[in-house]
């Protein structure tokens, strides 16, 4: 995909939603880290019916660790991987009072090295947190970036370098929302609404579907 289209797409989709957020419902950075850790291999409404359950009364370290794992398990069961996201909650928690002062730290190798926090999460963090331009790669991204071809790769580490490269300067702060967004609604798995995208004209998957399509008629 050339330079200008790709301005092209994210510029739309930009026009579309000037601000994009999570749709992780959380009140400060220590609960965002909790609602990324829990929404793994889960659906975020999933996540924000466990979360409102805790995050009334849950809104420091110290209140997870106060919680315990056993509390946390009752509250969360409704989620997939319940137990260990609930083992990996509190001893993040920990490490946050034990190494962090009980602050979340805007530094990736810190946020990495908490207990259930891989690279996707860290890079939801720091973007949603801190206002860190970084690309959380979910499947939904990992869909788009391959099927558009804004970014094709074989494993989430190669799209996320591609994207981090080739997305403008300009929309890199914004831009892995829009994707998550894109491919949550509208660039969906199975029968993309590719009538109802805003980006059509400039998607290579329509291209090439449009080509399929007009040669069958």
């Amino acid at each position: 995909m050339n330079p200008e289209k790709r301005h092209r797409i994210f510029a739309t989709l930009s026009l579309a939603n000037p601000n994009p957020k999570t749709e992780l419902e959380y009140g400060n950075p220590f609960q965002l880290v909790i609602a990324v850790l829990l929404s793994a291999q889960t659906t975020d409404k999933a996540v924000n019916v466990a979360t409102r359950r805790f995050f009334p009364f849950v809104n420091t370290p110290q209140q997870m660790v106060d919680l315990g794992v056993e509390q946390l398990e009752n509250h969360i069961k409704t989620i997939g991987l319940y137990r260990n996201k609930a083992k990996n909650a509190v001893a993040a928690a920990k490490q946050l009072l034990e190494l962090h002062g009980g602050e979340v730290p805007n530094d990736r190798a810190a946020l990495e090295a908490l207990p259930g926090v891989g690279r996707k999460t860290a890079n939801v963090v720091l973007n949603e947190a801190f206002g860190e331009a970084t690309f959380a790669v979910d499947t939904h991204v990992f869909r788009v970036a391959n099927r558009m071809k804004l970014a094709p790769g074989k494993n989430v580490d190669e799209v996320e370098r591609k994207l981090m490269k080739f997305t403008p300067p300009e929309f890199l702060k914004s831009a892995h929302h829009w994707l998550i967004l894109h491919g949550r609604y509208t660039c969906v798995a199975r029968n993309p609404k590719c009538a109802q995208c805003v980006v059509f004209e400039d998607c290579e998957y329509a291209g090439r579907k449009k080509i399929r399509d007009e040669s069958t008629v």
